[in-house]
C-alpha cells in the first residue's frame, strides 16, 4: 500500500516528465489563416440566375461527396436550413478538415454562386 508521501512524489514526477514532454514536443503545424468571406448580399443570393450556377457547379462538383447517394458516408449531411452565408462560404472557399478549400478552383463568383444554391430552396443534396 502507498502511503501519502508515495504518492505525492509519484505525482510530482508525473507532473516533472509531463512537463519535459511538453516542453520537447513539436509544436504543430498552424493552420493558415482562413479568408474572411466578401459582402454576401441577400439580393445576390436570391438572384435566380447566380442560384442556377452555383446548381450546376454543385452537380458537377460537390455532389461526389455530399449528394444524396453518398449518405450515409464520406461527410456530415449538409444541414442549410442552420447555415449563414458566411459560414458555407468560409467551409467552401477555406474547407474544413477534409474537405479542401475550393478558393484555388473557383472563382469568387462561383463559390457565391455556391452558397446561393446551397442556401435556396431548390437545394436539395
Amino acid at each position: 500500500m502507498l502511503s501519502g508521501r508515495s504518492i505525492a512524489a509519484i505525482g510530482l514526477a508525473v507532473t516533472i516528465v509531463g512537463a519535459a514532454i511538453h516542453a520537447n514536443a513539436q509544436p504543430s503545424a498552424a493552420e493558415p489563416p482562413r479568408d474572411p468571406p466578401p459582402q454576401l448580399p441577400a439580393e445576390i443570393l436570391k438572384n435566380n440566375d447566380v442560384i442556377a450556377k452555383g446548381e450546376k457547379i454543385w452537380h458537377v462538383q460537390c455532389t461526389h461527396c455530399h449528394g444524396a447517394k453518398s449518405y450515409p458516408g464520406k461527410v456530415p449531411k449538409l444541414q442549410p436550413n442552420s447555415y449563414k452565408p458566411e459560414f458555407v462560404w468560409d467551409r467552401i472557399h477555406n474547407g474544413f478538415r477534409g474537405m479542401p478549400p475550393w478558393k484555388d478552383v473557383y472563382k469568387p463568383d462561383e463559390i457565391i454562386a455556391l452558397v446561393a444554391y446551397i442556401l435556396s430552396d431548390d437545394f436539395f443534396p
